[in-house]
This record gives C-alpha cells, structure tokens and sequence, in this order.
C-alpha cells in the first residue's frame, strides 16, 4: 500500500485555488452577483452490519483503505482550508480535482478543476457571477495542459500521487492500538497527528498540530467500511487551540466501480496554456 508522504493533491489544488480567487479579486473591478455552485456530494451508502467485530481492527481498517488496485472511484474531502471532490482511477493513474471559491467581497465563485495523469496536469477555470472574467483574464474554457517548467513552483501543482488523496493511510497508521470495532463497520479511536512526518504533512492544510498541544496526541476519529470492505468515510474531530474553533476532517470515498475513467482531454477539449494561465498560478 502507497502511503502519501506529502499533503498530498487535494491539499496543494486547495491551496492554487485560493491563491488564485485572491489574485483575481485583488486585479478585477467586477462586482457581479451570483449564487454559490457548490454541489452536495452523495452520501455513502450503509453499510451491512458485520456479524461480529474484526479481531484486528486497525488492520481491517487499514486494509480498506484503496490502494492501485481499485476500479474508479468518486471522492469529497473538506477541512478548515476548503472542500475538493473529484475522480480516482487508479488503474489509468488519473484524477479529477474539483474545488469551488467564493470571494464574499466581490460576490463571485471561482471553479478551478485540475485533471491529472501520471505527471500530466490540465487546469480548468470557470466562474460564476462574474462571467467576464474569463475574457479579462484571457483564460479560455477548455481544458489547459500546463508546462510544469513554466511554473515559478511546480510542485505547487497537483499530480497524481496514489489512490489515497485524503491521506486516509496514513493518518490511520498514527491510530496505534486504539481503534475500536463498534459493529455495523463503524470504527472509532484517537490518531496521534505528532506521530512522525508522513502524519503531520497528510494534516499540513487541516490543522496547526504544534498549537494543538498535546491534544493533537488523541484526535478523535470515526470510520465507516462498507459491505464491499472499502473504506466510505474518515472523521476526525479536531479540537479547539488557541483562537481557531473545534472543526472537522472528513474524507468520503464512494460509486467505486461506478465512477468513469479518467481520459486525457483532446481535440477541441484542450489546448496548451496560455501565458495567462501560468499568470494565473504564479501570481
């Protein structure tokens, strides 16, 4: 099983994207209106009660964790930071990326996309309440391949980096032996968030660990695996510190199976990136 060693895709588009909804708001006089587009993601379907409880249960937990071997699969993630959804498919290495931003002040929403296979990266940008900003950004609607060496920091950019965006693995390996079978496949116990590097990188977006205390050593979690042994959800409640409230870092992997391949857009899908998108991402 791959374990991300870094904040892993899903925390890096969080990031461009609210770099960049800053950047646009900061260069633009817009001041159009617009409804939030943010969609509702499916929740996980419940699973069947187990007959009993796993006589290892962290290993049980671990084991549903999805790894290259999976078909296709749908996932949402959402932290303090932001919320992403998208596509994994493990067996074309590629992944779909999608987080929305709102800026409150100018009232419009930013959709930036990513599709990612292997070290491919195409960049999407629409945005709603505020339709010319595509023609004062000069950013085209299709989808952008980006040339990694035109970037100021490439690894800013998402890539593909396994079929665990959430970091799922590696923030239950922190679990230790506190994890529990409550029936029902529903698991509980407390990660430790300073139990080594690959931990504290997986959360680097979610949490401020050293402002934690030592309440970042028992982070309450819960997790669900489904009839099909693959893991539908992953919580943890993350306490307050300091001036930051009580929050929460949820992870839903679901329609695996279901969920279509991801392609390589071509033809009048995509095209190169323009100097404005790379404008865009390095500002």
């Amino acid at each position: 099983m791959r374990i991300t060693q870094q904040a892993g895709p899903a925390g890096r588009v969080r990031r461009v994207a609210a770099a960049a909804v800053s950047l646009v708001a900061a260069t633009s006089l817009v001041a159009g209106c617009g409804d939030d587009d943010s969609q509702e993601t499916p929740a996980a379907s419940s699973p069947t009660p187990s007959a009993s409880p796993s006589a290892n249960p962290k290993s049980t937990l671990l084991a549903a964790v999805p790894t290259e071997e999976d078909p296709a699969f749908r996932f949402s993630g959402s932290d303090p930071s932001g919320a992403v959804t998208g596509v994994v498919d493990p067996a074309g290495k590629g992944m779909d990326l999608t987080v929305t931003e709102k800026d409150e002040e100018l009232d419009f929403t930013m959709k930036l996309s990513f599709r990612l296979i292997e070290q491919r990266s195409w960049m999407k940008v629409s945005f709603d309440g505020a339709d010319q900003l595509s023609s004062m950004l000069k950013l085209p609607k299709k989808w952008m391949e980006l040339d990694h060496a035109k970037l100021t920091d490439p690894a800013s950019v998402p890539y593909y980096e396994g079929a665990d965006p959430g970091n799922t693995g590696a923030i239950l390996r922190a679990a230790g032996d506190t994890v529990t079978d409550q029936g029902g496949g529903t698991y509980t116990g407390t990660v430790d968030l300073t139990h080594g590097e690959h931990v504290r990188q997986a959360m680097a977006d979610a949490v401020d660990v050293d402002a934690l205390g030592e309440a970042a050593k028992t982070v309450p979690f819960t997790a669900v695996v489904g009839a099909d042994g693959n893991l539908t959800s992953l919580t943890l409640e993350i306490p307050a510190a300091g001036k930051r409230k009580a929050t929460k870092y949820v992870v839903k992997y679901f329609d695996f199976g279901k969920a279509p391949k991801v392609t390589e857009p071509t033809g009048s899908q995509a095209q190169k990136a323009p100097a404005s998108a790379y404008e865009l991402l390095n500002g």
